[in-house]
């Protein structure tokens, strides 16, 4: 049976979009990408600058084109925004990006004929709930990238902490993808081993408040020395763009809207969730501490307060 060509399409060549572009081309996920901009030289650059590499990855079509070319996409990757700033929370680029946001989607769905919208573009949970909405499209076809990055921070950090490899080490964030969020202490594991334990047992003291504020400030240590964070989350954008393609049902803490998950409704934070051709299928009641489940209301209640004030 011969395979259906793969397309995913890309909303903003800024260093976001094109380092995306650049990780879906190396894994060699799609038959054919598009990378589309207001700046229609700088996609096209971009997209010559990936196809001169392409005798590394094999056959591949990928150009920069209009929203017109998003039809028969699988993947629909938003990129697009304005980036933030050193001592800029993710929030306050919130006002900002909602405008930029919504004129996306309306695009978008002027040619939408199908696939899932992943949504990267700060504040992730902000512009995944305004996407979802706007576009009326079933709940879940539209996600953001959540607390993933986060989570990847976290497992990093803690394998430098404990001097074990980085992918036997377990463990995610949740909540906003922001100042709210929180470490899910309760799920880190080494191997099976409870973190805790582990660490009692080879005698690692792991001061965990400075580790997660670590995990938390990462992005502006990132933004502060370079302006810009774009390698780590590109490489998990691929992730989760195979994942999709592939149809795995992996579980992952992306950001989606909520129904009822531990009381908490009408807004997208990140919880782990079961990710595939479909988008999330299904939010996974996980066994949180008391401690984190009062962290999860809290984060929640930090984004829909936002929303209020800003009349969404």
């Amino acid at each position: 049976m011969e395979k259906k060509p793969s397309k995913i399409s890309i909303i903003g060549a800024g260093a976001v979009g094109a380092s995306c572009a650049f990780s879906i081309a190396t894994q060699k996920l799609v038959s054919e990408l598009v990378i589309i901009d207001v700046n229609t030289v700088k996609a096209e650059g971009e997209a010559m600058d990936i196809s001169h590499g392409l005798v590394t990855m094999g056959p591949m079509n990928i150009y920069s084109g209009s929203y017109e070319d998003i039809k028969d996409s699988d993947i629909i990757l938003i990129t697009a925004g304005l980036g933030r700033k050193p001592g800029e929370t993710r929030l306050d680029l919130a006002a900002k990006n909602i405008g930029i946001a919504r004129d996306v989607i309306s695009n978008i769905m002027k040619h939408y004929n199908g696939g899932v919208i992943m949504v990267v573009s700060n504040p992730v949970d902000v512009i995944t709930y305004v996407m979802q909405k706007e576009s009326g499209l079933p709940r879940g076809r539209v996600f953001g990238t959540g607390t993933v990055l986060d989570s990847a921070r976290f497992r990093y950090l803690l394998s430098t902490k404990v001097g074990a490899d980085i992918r036997n080490i377990h463990g995610f964030m949740a909540g906003e993808h922001g100042e709210s969020q929180f470490a899910v202490w309760s799920s880190a594991h080494v191997s099976g081993m409870r973190f805790d334990s582990y660490c009692a047992k080879r005698g690692i003291e792991v001061d965990k408040d400075a580790l997660v504020k670590d995990v938390v400030t990462s992005g502006a240590q990132v933004i502060q020395r370079k302006g810009v964070t774009n390698y780590a989350i590109a490489a998990i954008v691929g992730e989760l763009c195979a994942t999709v393609l592939k149809g795995r049902n992996s579980i992952f803490n992306v950001t989606s809207l909520l129904e009822d998950y531990y009381g908490i409704s009408d807004v997208c934070i990140s919880v782990p969730s079961v990710l595939g051709r479909e988008g999330v299928s299904q939010h996974l009641l996980y066994d949180f501490t008391d401690d984190e489940m009062e962290k999860l209301q809290y984060s929640a209640k930090q984004i829909r307060s936002f929303l209020d004030n800003l009349k969404i």
